[in-house]
């Protein structure tokens, strides 16, 4: 079986996301693993290795088609010309633009099918946003391009994978967007996506909005009136969820083991303890997508861009996870 191919997204040119990516294939045994593309800027990428003192050899190509994947250098699909004085450490319009260049094309080589899996690096919500992209992420981004709302987030690392019902919003409207089809239907893509990545029926829990699961409707009755009932119907149609379970040691059984998955109500409550466990080696996964779609579960951490002492860590795990989510597809 062929190495699959992986295209990583620069990220903004103005973050972390060239440092973590060129720190990330040149690690070893990295690059050997599978066939790595970068879709970004090869001005911006030259200058970063430059910095970091690597000496590997950046090749710029036009098109994917061209990809010779060397075993002694790292190709990258050029798609913006910056200066090499770009400014590293704050958001632009130039930055948003280009990030946003990076994702599109990328995506679109991977619904083509010229490119197994798609690894992003972070981008600034306040970049797109000076750029004319009103998106609240990647994972919207990704969604429109591929003509789907059926999707989910997920971040996992090695204690946890949390799968979010809710993404950016006000906490204040978790309450209000919250349906029985939406909580089923996030149990629904958790299935189906781990069971394909797992090979099996993967355990999912489900955590509820109000401390101690509502206790009975004295907290609050989301739990009863659209929590449960939508476990029960993902029940009903063979899917291994249980619950709703109280936040606050739910996430201590998943810890160890005892679930395969968690759906979570909101942002914050699966990000906190995902992040608390798994901060450095934690990857967010869009789940539902035709297409397979990894990314660092971080920021694109301005204060610290340009001065080399971005972790790679959680660049790592995503290209090992979109490598073993497309391996999977080809079994």
């Amino acid at each position: 079986m062929s190495k699959p191919i992986i295209a990583i997204t620069m990220g903004d040119p103005a973050g972390i996301g060239p440092e973590v990516i060129l720190k990330a294939l040149t690690q070893s045994g990295v690059r050997e693993s599978g066939r790595f593309l970068i879709f970004g800027d090869a001005n911006i990428l030259h200058r970063e290795a430059r910095s970091l003192g690597l000496t590997i050899p950046l090749i710029p190509i036009p098109e994917v088609s061209q990809a010779e994947f060397p075993a002694n250098a790292i190709e990258i699909v050029n798609l913006t010309i910056l200066s090499p004085t770009f400014e590293s450490g704050k958001p632009s319009a130039a930055s948003g633009d280009a990030a946003f260049k990076y994702i599109k094309r990328a995506a679109t080589a991977a619904l083509n099918g010229e490119v197994d899996a798609v690894v992003t690096a972070p981008i600034s919500k306040e970049a797109l946003k000076m750029a004319g992209h009103n998106y609240p992420g990647h994972t919207e981004i990704l969604a429109e391009l591929c003509k789907t709302d059926d999707y989910a987030m997920m971040l996992a690392g090695p204690h946890l994978r949390v799968v979010l019902c809710t993404i950016h919003v006000p906490y204040t409207k978790v309450p209000a967007l919250l349906s029985r089809e939406l909580v089923f239907k996030t149990i629904r893509i958790t299935h189906e996506s781990l069971s394909k990545y797992l090979g099996k029926t993967p355990r999912i829990a489900v955590a509820s909005l109000n401390p101690h699961a509502g206790e009975g409707g004295i907290f609050g009755d989301e739990e009863v009136r659209l929590i449960r009932p939508a476990i029960e119907d993902a029940s009903s149609k063979g899917i291994n969820a249980s619950g709703p379970y109280p936040a606050d040691t739910l996430f201590y059984w998943a810890s160890k083991g005892k679930y395969d998955a968690v759906v979570c109500m909101y942002h914050d409550q699966g990000l906190i303890p995902l992040k608390l466990l798994d901060f450095e080696r934690g990857v967010n996964v869009t789940l539902g997508l035709p297409v397979i779609r990894t990314s660092v579960d971080h920021g694109t951490a301005f204060d610290i861009a340009g001065k080399g002492v971005a972790d790679p860590s959680s660049m790592v795990e995503a290209m090992r996870m979109a490598l073993e989510m497309a391996l999977s597809r080809k079994v």
